[in-house]
Formats: C-alpha cells, sequence, structure tokens
C-alpha cells in the first residue's frame, strides 16, 4: 500500500497530508504495510516521482493526499483531468498551463472504492463527501500521473486521491493573522474550516483499510 503527501506550500509552515503520511509509514494496515512518501512540491518532478514509487513499491493500492484549503470535510476526488491551470506557483517558481501529460486521456476515473470508503468514514463520524473536481493544480496533476501510470497494469491497482482540510493551528494562524492585519473582517474569510490531525490519520486509515478489504 503506497501512500504520499505532498510537503507544504504557499508560504504554508505545514501541509496535514505529509503529517498523516509520516503517522502512518510502516503501519500494518488490514494485513498490508504502508509505505508513506512525501513528495515535492514540483510540477516536473511529479510524473517521475510517482513513477518511480509505484515501481520500486509494487503496490497493489495507491492513495495520495493533499490539502484544500477551507474545506471542512474530507474530499474523496471522483476524476482527475489532463489540465493543469496553476493560480500560484509551485515550490520551484513554475506555473503551469497546458496538458498534464501530452496526448493522454482527457481524464482518468478514480478506482478507489470511494462509495465505500465514504460510508466508513460516516459511520465512524468523520465527514467527507464524494467531490467532482480535484481542481488543476498540483493534486489533480498528481492523481491524473498516478491513474495514468497504473492504467492497463496487471493485476490492476487501486488509485485515487483524498483532499484533507486544514489543521486547527493553521486556522489559529489565519485568524490572528487576519486580526493583526486588521485588512479583513474574519466573517469574510472562506478558509477557516479545521480537523484534528488525529481524526485525519484515522480516516486515511479506515480509508486504507476499506480499500485493501474491497480488493482482497
Amino acid at each position: 500500500m503506497l501512500l504520499t503527501g505532498f510537503q507544504s506550500y504557499g508560504g504554508r509552515a505545514v501541509n496535514p497530508a505529509e503529517e498523516v503520511v509520516k503517522a502512518l509509514d510502516g503501519e500494518q494496515i488490514a494485513g498490508r504495510r504502508v509505505t508513506g512518501r512525501t513528495l515535492p512540491v514540483s510540477y516536473a518532478e511529479l510524473g517521475p516521482q510517482i513513477a518511480r514509487l509505484i515501481s520500486e513499491t509494487a503496490p497493489r493500492a495507491v492513495i495520495c493526499l493533499g490539502l484544500w484549503p477551507g474545506e471542512p470535510m474530507l474530499r474523496l476526488e471522483r476524476i482527475a483531468v489532463n489540465i493543469a491551470d496553476f493560480e500560484i506557483a509551485d515550490n520551484v517558481g513554475v506555473t503551469q498551463h497546458g496538458a498534464v501529460v501530452a496526448g493522454g486521456p482527457a481524464a482518468y476515473d478514480t478506482t478507489l472504492p470511494i462509495h465505500a470508503i465514504q460510508g466508513r468514514l460516516l459511520e465512524a463520524g468523520i465527514p467527507a463527501r464524494l467531490s467532482g473536481s480535484a481542481g488543476a493544480f498540483l493534486c489533480n496533476a498528481l492523481m491524473y500521473h498516478t491513474l495514468h501510470t497504473c492504467a492497463g497494469r496487471d493485476p490492476v491497482h487501486a488509485c485515487g486521491f483524498i483532499h484533507l482540510p486544514y489543521l486547527p493551528q493553521q486556522v489559529s494562524d489565519i485568524v490572528r493573522d487576519t486580526r493583526d492585519e486588521a485588512r479583513f473582517e474574519l466573517h469574510q474569510r472562506g478558509d477557516l474550516a479545521s480537523m484534528a490531525l488525529e481524526t485525519m490519520v484515522e480516516a486515511i486509515r479506515l480509508a486504507i483499510g476499506t480499500t485493501i478489504e474491497t480488493r482482497a
């Protein structure tokens, strides 16, 4: 089982995706060992990195994690599109506009059992929803590269992407900075939702277990 998460980006000091990956790396879930890897926030490195990790670890399933600022719950992404249209630069200054993979399919559907995962999370009291867009930044690009790399492999891999909310400390920092700068009224901020790290770790543990059990 391969689990990936991005490093921090966009001036943020931490990315909850990286923290969840660190927490679950090496854990045994449903009889499978989790291999957790942090990915650089670099568009040019994404495709080669995920292809190398899949080749090296030969996983039966791949779950990629990223941050969706302001989201109040987990987003289980349905689809990755062959479009990169960055609003901000990656960590090496690249602002990409164009296809993720030249000549590739227009889109890939997730192969994770997202309905079963959502059901398991809701039963555990963890809010989660199915999402029709992974955006057009690195998260979508990584999801696309992962599904593109795994397409046609035997045995078939379960691959997909889950977006996470902010950590509470990140929202506390936003509230403090907004108060100190006095440039916005606090209620004008749309990115104030958060989720505790331990809740996110448990959510991804359940997502991994559900994926493994579904494919057993």
